[in-house]
């Protein structure tokens, strides 16, 4: 194997990339606009939601009650309505996500010492924003019933017998959904960008019919397969770097574990991103096809890879298939170092799995990609 052929080599590839705008936009950009929408947007968090208020008591303690509600911060009660055909019109139409519905004699019955029901009507077409707004609703609700109770009735709460729950959230205090995303976004990067202009390099020489003219040349495979993946694992830690970098500054993602061993773990798994890569590039024909394959590998990854979506909520069935995705196990590596602060002792299953899956499939790829060029 000659040093100076595979430099030659790699200085080709990185000159093809320096002069191909839409390459050098999609390498660079790319990754800080799925950054920024990804951070902004992909968020759990759902705070003001617009709750529509009808009021039939219209007493201070109904107006105590709506005024608990909005300092919550999760419900906006700026619109009031005057009936029910209102209210359901206003959800019907998308402007408020929930209603409170006051009885009246609301405030009478409540200093009466009795119980009065308050209706609570939500907009249960986006489950995951229905299930906040049920959650809020509930908390609210019992929190000012205890505050009533306290009022009314002059009992110290804190000395009352009972169970006292405190909640204590680690490695993620505020649960902010910008520190769930980021690392996600690492992964997703490591394994998009490399499998994806590794095979589509590969099989652009192809294409343009100059890899019969390299194979006629002393180059072996496997100086020419070093050569074809060098720049874009240059380039897919430059991306990492710049992910960091943004996430820890300007989203304030914190870095708890050691920076050198996240690397590391990086190119463990770039094994198996590059060995996809250069596998497509053996089964492709154009570059639309190994874009096309590519994407195929990246769907079932991103949705059964916990990018978006938690393992344990899926069948049983469709957990046991994320075993053999291998972007489980690295975001499982970059989550935990990143947040957790966690070092081998605790992630070795996910790297030995990583190691498994990186050597099995870049042999599987180099041997099929010998068998090409001969």
């Amino acid at each position: 194997m000659s040093i100076s052929r595979i430099r030659s080599l790699v200085r080709k590839e990185f000159l093809h990339i320096l002069r191909d705008p839409r390459t050098l936009f999609i390498m660079f950009v790319m990754p800080i606009i799925q950054l920024v929408l990804l951070g902004y947007a992909a968020t759990t968090d759902v705070e003001h939601l617009r709750t529509a208020v009808l009021d039939y008591d219209k007493t201070p303690p109904s107006r105590a009650l709506v005024e608990a509600y909005r300092a919550s911060g999760y419900f906006e009660l700026e619109q009031t309505v005057s009936s029910e055909r209102e209210l359901r019109d206003l959800v019907d139409r998308g402007s408020a996500r929930a209603g409170m519905i006051i009885p009246a004699g609301y405030g009478e019955t409540l200093n009466a010492g009795d119980r009065p029901q308050v209706s609570f009507v939500i907009d249960g077409s986006d489950p995951n924003v229905a299930n906040t707004i049920l959650s809020a609703s509930e908390s609210v609700g019992r929190a000012f019933s205890t505050e009533v109770l306290r009022v009314q009735m002059g009992l110290d709460m804190e000395n009352m017998p009972g169970i006292d729950v405190r909640p204590r959230v680690w490695y993620n205090p505020e649960m902010k959904s910008a520190n769930f995303m980021v690392p996600g976004i690492i992964g997703i990067i490591l394994y998009f960008m490399t499998a994806l202009f590794t095979s589509t390099s590969i099989v652009r020489e192809k294409e343009q019919g100059t890899i019969e003219q390299l194979i006629v040349t002393p180059i072996q495979p496997l100086e020419l397969i070093l050569s074809k993946v060098a720049p874009y694992v240059f380039v897919a830690f430059f991306d990492v770097l710049e992910v960091l970098a943004i996430g820890v500054f300007w989203f304030s993602v914190p870095i708890r574990g050691s920076l050198a061993l996240l690397l590391s773990l990086s190119a463990l798994f770039l094994l198996t991103s590059l060995g996809i890569g250069i596998f497509i590039s053996s089964v492709a024909g154009t570059q639309q096809e190994a874009t096309m394959l590519t994407f195929l590998t990246v769907f079932p990854s991103v949705f059964l890879g916990g990018l978006f979506f938690p393992l344990e909520a899926m069948p049983s069935w469709l957990q046991a298939l994320t075993y053999v995705i291998p972007l489980r196990y690295i975001l499982d590596v970059i989550r935990g170092i990143i947040l957790k602060g966690v070092g081998i002792p605790v992630l070795y299953p996910q790297v030995a799995a990583l190691a498994v899956f990186g050597t099995g499939v870049m042999l599987l790829a180099a041997s099929r990609f010998q068998k090409r060029l001969a």
